[in-house]
C-alpha cells in the first residue's frame, strides 16, 4: 500500500471516528472502502452513459416526420454569423 495524506474537516474527522468505533474498523480502512465504492460507482455511471449513447445511435434515422436538421443548422449558423459581424 502507498501512504497518502488527506485533509478532513473537523466534522468529517469526528464522523469518521464515530463510524470507526461503531464498525470496529480503522479510519484508514473506512477511507479505502469509501474510495473503492466511489471509483466503482463512477465507473458504472460512465459505462451506463456509454450504453445509453450506443442504444440511442440512429434513433432518428429514416424518420420522415422530423425537420431537415442540416438545413436548420445552416440557418442557425448564418444567423449567428450575421449577428457577430
Amino acid at each position: 500500500m502507498i501512504r497518502a495524506q488527506i485533509y478532513l474537516t473537523t466534522h468529517e474527522r469526528r464522523k469518521l471516528t464515530v463510524l470507526a468505533h461503531e464498525t470496529g474498523k480503522s479510519k484508514s480502512e473506512l477511507i479505502r472502502e469509501a474510495i473503492d465504492q466511489f471509483i466503482e460507482t463512477h465507473q458504472a455511471f460512465k459505462q451506463d452513459k456509454l450504453t445509453i449513447l450506443r442504444a440511442a445511435k440512429g434513433l432518428w434515422a429514416n424518420r420522415d416526420d422530423l425537420p431537415d436538421f442540416k438545413m436548420l443548422r445552416k440557418e442557425f449558423d448564418k444567423r449567428h454569423k450575421d449577428k457577430h459581424e
